[in-house]
C-alpha cells in the first residue's frame, strides 16, 4: 500500500482560483469551494472524484450541525451546513498546506445560523495519502443562548463506486443502493431510519432491513471505518485517532458508515443518550472547543482480488495516527502539542467488604479511568462541553492517562464487576509538561449487606441476558448466527409479546438462568392497533428467615431507559404507592436503535423487613409507560442485600 516513491516526494501545492481551491500532493487532489469550504472533489488513483455530487439533497463532503433555539425540547432543530464566509491560507510550504474557511457570527445571522464562530481547517502533508480536518467552535459574550444538538463531518461517496462498507473485522458487507430505501422498493418500518427492502435493485438484499443504527459503535472502538471500491480497488477511510473531543465518554455510541454511501465523523450527538447529551449554551456564555483533527485516508491495491487488504491497511494506518497523537502540525494555537499537555498516573483498587477481605482490596483489572470536567459522580456520561481522556487499568490496577489538555478536571472511574461510579474527591489541575502521580486510589462500591441473590453481571450492558432471534421477516444478514451481535437486529422488542403472549416474565432465583430466562429489555406489550400496555415482571425468591430488626436493600442498575417509569413493589402487586418509583427517566432510545446499552442508571431501594416473609417472596418490577412500542428499560444488574452484621466495622 506504499505510494510511488517519486510521487510521494512531490511537494504539497495549493492552487487558489476565484471560487475554489485545490490542495495537491501528487497522491491526491482535494477541491473545496471558496469561501464556503465545501468539499466538491477528491481525485485519487485514476478516479476523477470519489464523492457523489448528484444526490437530490446532500452532496460531497461538509461540516454541518443541528441547532435549536434556547428553551426548545427534543433533540432536533434546524440543519446548518457550515458555509465559511472568509478564506485564508494558514500554512503554505512544500511540506504542508493548511487552509481556513471561517464563519464569524454576526447579528444578521440571527435565526438563520447557530450563534457560533466556526473556523474549519483542512491540512494536506507531503507524501500523505489523505488529508486532515478540524474546526474551532467558539461561543462568545455577544452571542445568544441556543442548543447545539449535533455536529459532524459527512462524506457522500460515489454511489456507482462504493458499495462495500467496513467498520470492524466482523462488521463489513456490501450495502444496498440508496434508491432501495425509497418506495416502492423499500417500506418504512417503525421509524424512518429502518426500511424493509421489498424490491431492491440487487435481489440479494430482498427481505433485509436496512438501518444506519445497525452499524453504530462505541466511542472507544470507533477509530476507523469507511468503504471499498473494487473497480479500481480503492479504500476511503475516516480515522479518528483520539476521543478527547467527543462527548459522553468511552461507551457513548454513535453512527459510522452506512447506505448512501455515507461516512461520518461524529463529534456531538444525542444518539443513545437523548436530550441529556445536547449542548445548552446560556446567553453570552464563553466557550471554545476544537473538534478533530480527523484523518481521511485513501489507499489502493493493484488487483481487485486483494481489495479486502485495504481494510487491513486502514487499520494499520489508524494505529500510526493514534501513535502520532497529538499531532505536531496543526497551526492553530488552540490545539496543544504533546509538550503542552500533562498526564496522570496511579493505581485503582476496588474494595467490596462482603466480597473480599476488608484488608485486601481487589485490583481493579480492566477499570475505565478518565478525566473529564468537574461534575457530580458519573457526570462524564452526559458531559458535552469539555474534553475527556480515558485509559484502562492493567491487571494490577495501574493506569496512565497521557496527553491531557491543560485544565481543571475530576477523575472518574468504574470497574467491571462492581456497581456504581468512582469519583476522586479533589479536582485535579493539569499543566503543560507536568505528570500527576495519584498513588493508590480505593473505590468502595455501594454495599450495605451480604448478597442474598443477584441477577446479571455489573458491566453497564444487557448483553448477558436473553436476546431473541429476530422475526425472519426483519433481518440483517450480517448478524445471522452471531449471538454476540444479535441485539443489532431490527424489531426485537416485538418478540417479547411472541415469547410471553399471555403473561409477563417470571423469574425464580436459584432455578432460572438469566442468560435464557431474563428477556434483554422490559418493553411494552402491544394489545391493539397503536395500543400498548406496561409490563410487570416478577422475581420470586425464598428466604429461610427474615431479620425483623434490620433493613434489606435492593440494588437496581439499568443499562438503558427510554421514557420509562420503573416501579418496585414487594409481595403486593397492587401497592399504591409502590415501594419505589424512578419517576420518568431516560430518552436514550437504545432499544429501537439496536444498542445493548444507553445511559447508566443506579437505584437503591430500601426494603423494610416487614415487607418480607419467611418462605416465598415476590418482587414486582413494573415499567408503567404505555404510549408506544418503544418505552422500555434494559437491566444491567440487580442484587438483594441482607441487613449488615451488627458488629461490622465501617471502611
Amino acid at each position: 500500500m506504499e505510494p510511488n516513491v517519486s510521487i510521494a516526494a512531490m511537494a504539497a501545492q495549493l492552487f487558489v482560483r476565484d471560487d475554489q481551491v485545490v490542495l495537491d500532493n501528487g497522491l491526491l487532489k482535494l477541491t473545496l469551494t471558496t469561501p464556503e469550504g465545501l468539499i466538491t472533489g477528491i481525485q485519487y488513483n485514476g478516479l476523477d472524484n470519489l464523492l457523489e455530487l448528484n444526490n437530490p439533497d446532500l452532496n460531497g463532503g461538509f461540516w454541518d450541525l443541528n441547532w435549536s433555539e434556547a428553551g426548545s425540547s427534543g433533540t432536533r432543530g434546524s440543519f446548518d451546513k457550515i458555509n465559511g464566509t472568509e478564506f485564508r491560507v494558514i500554512v503554505e510550504n512544500e511540506e504542508q498546506i493548511e487552509v481556513s474557511f471561517k464563519r464569524t457570527w454576526d447579528p444578521p445571522f440571527e435565526g438563520k445560523h447557530a450563534p457560533l464562530t466556526i473556523d474549519k481547517r483542512f491540512i494536506m502533508l507531503r507524501g500523505s495519502s489523505g488529508f486532515y480536518s478540524y474546526a474551532i467552535y467558539e461561543h462568545t459574550e455577544d452571542m445568544d443562548a441556543f442548543i447545539l444538538n449535533e455536529t459532524r463531518i459527512a462524506f457522500m461517496l460515489s454511489i456507482q463506486k462504493f458499495h462495500y462498507m467496513a467498520m470492524a473485522d466482523d462488521r463489513q458487507r456490501n450495502l444496498p443502493l440508496p434508491e432501495d430505501r425509497l418506495p416502492p422498493r423499500g417500506r418504512q418500518l417503525a421509524y424512518p431510519e429502518a426500511v424493509l427492502l421489498v424490491d431492491p435493485v440487487e435481489p440479494e438484499f430482498k427481505g433485509e432491513v436496512d438501518d444506519k443504527y445497525q452499524y453504530s459503535c462505541e466511542n472507544k472502538d470507533n477509530k476507523v471505518h469507511g468503504f471499498i471500491c473494487t473497480e479500481p480497488p480503492v479504500g476511503f477511510w475516516q480515522i479518528t485517532p483520539s476521543n478527547e473531543f467527543r462527548t459522553g465518554g468511552p461507551l457513548k455510541q454513535d453512527l459510522t458508515s452506512h447506505v448512501n454511501p455515507t461516512t461520518l465523523a461524529m463529534f456531538v450527538s444525542a444518539h443513545y443518550g437523548g436530550e441529556d447529551l445536547v449542548i445548552k449554551f446560556g446567553k453570552g456564555e464563553p466557550w471554545k472547543k476544537v473538534f478533530g483533527p480527523v484523518f481521511i485516508y485513501l489507499n489502493s491495491v493493484s488487483h481487485e482480488r486483494d481489495s479486502i487488504l485495504l481494510w487491513d491497511d486502514a487499520k494499520e494506518q489508524m494505529k500510526k495516527e493514534v501513535q502520532n497523537w497529538p499531532y505536531s502540525f496543526p497551526a492553530s494555537e488552540d490545539f496543544p502539542r504533546s509538550d503542552e499537555r500533562g498526564s496522570i498516573r496511579g493505581r485503582l483498587f476496588a474494595q467490596d467488604r462482603f466480597g473480599y477481605s476488608r484488608n485486601i482490596p481487589k485490583f481493579s483489572k480492566g477499570a475505565y479511568v478518565g478525566v473529564a470536567p468537574p461534575g457530580a459522580t458519573g457526570s462524564f456520561q452526559t458531559e458535552n462541553k469539555g474534553y475527556q481522556f480515558w485509559a484502562n487499568a492493567d491487571d494490577d490496577g495501574y493506569f496512565s492517562i497521557i496527553n491531557i489538555r491543560p485544565g481543571v478536571y475530576n477523575i472518574y472511574a468504574w470497574v467491571p464487576g462492581f456497581i456504581g461510579d468512582y469519583r476522586y474527591e479533589k479536582a485535579i489541575v493539569i499543566t503543560a509538561g507536568y505528570a500527576v502521580n495519584l498513588g493508590d486510589l480505593v473505590y468502595i462500591p455501594p454495599r450495605d449487606g451480604p448478597t442474598l441473590w443477584e441477577i446479571g453481571i455489573p458491566d453497564r450492558s444487557a448483553a448477558e441476558f436473553f436476546v431473541p432471534d429476530p422475526n425472519p421477516m426483519y433481518i440483517n444478514k450480517l448478524y445471522i448466527n452471531r449471538p454476540a451481535d444479535r441485539f443489532r437486529q431490527y424489531g426485537l422488542w416485538e418478540r417479547y409479546a411472541d415469547l410471553y403472549p399471555d403473561k409477563d416474565l417470571e423469574y425464580t432465583v436459584g432455578i432460572d438462568d438469566y442468560s435464557k430466562d431474563w428477556f434483554y429489555a422490559q418493553v411494552t406489550r402491544k394489545v391493539g392497533e397503536n395500543a400498548y400496555q406496561g409490563t410487570t415482571w416478577q422475581i420470586k425468591f425464598e428466604l429461610d428467615s427474615v431479620d425483623q430488626s434490620g433493613k434489606y436493600t435492593l440494588r437496581i442498575a439499568l443499562a438503558s431507559a427510554n421514557v420509562s417509569i420503573l416501579e418496585v413493589r414487594i409481595n403486593n402487586p397492587e401497592a399504591n404507592p409502590p415501594e419505589f418509583s424512578s419517576g420518568l427517566i431516560g430518552k436514550d432510545n437504545a432499544i429501537a436503535r439496536h444498542g445493548i446499552h444507553g445511559l447508566y442508571w443506579l437505584f437503591h431501594v430500601d426494603v423494610e423487613s416487614s415487607l418480607l416473609v419467611q418462605g416465598l417472596n415476590t418482587i414486582y418490577l413494573t415499567q408503567a409507560q404505555n404510549e408506544s412500542a418503544l418505552h422500555g428499560i434494559m437491566y444491567d444488574y440487580m442484587r438483594l442485600e441482607g441487613p449488615p452484621p451488627i458488629n461490622l466495622p465501617k471502611l
